[in-house]
């Protein structure tokens, strides 16, 4: 019989959409600004509630991104001749 060689995959994908709705409702913020430790994912993916949600992030695992800034500089530049 022939063996078939199958890839070896170190880690195995988790699918981390209901943590990172969670997330999103526990830090009142859409789930773009949520960013999840990729270090942690095990760990991250056994979170299956608000309580534990929230913990992770005040153990800093799961944090709420910063606003992204829409300069006007260049705007305010090119207006002032």
């Amino acid at each position: 019989s022939t063996l078939r060689a199958r890839p070896f995959f170190k880690f195995k994908m988790v699918s981390l959409k209901l943590q990172k709705r969670l997330a999103a409702s526990v830090l009142k913020c859409g789930q773009k600004k949520i960013w999840l430790d990729p270090n942690e994912i095990n760990e991250i993916s056994l979170a299956n509630s608000r309580r534990n949600i929230s913990r992770l992030h005040r153990d800093g695992l799961i944090i709420k991104k910063p606003v992204v800034v829409h300069s006007r500089a260049r705007v305010a530049v090119r207006n002032e001749a």
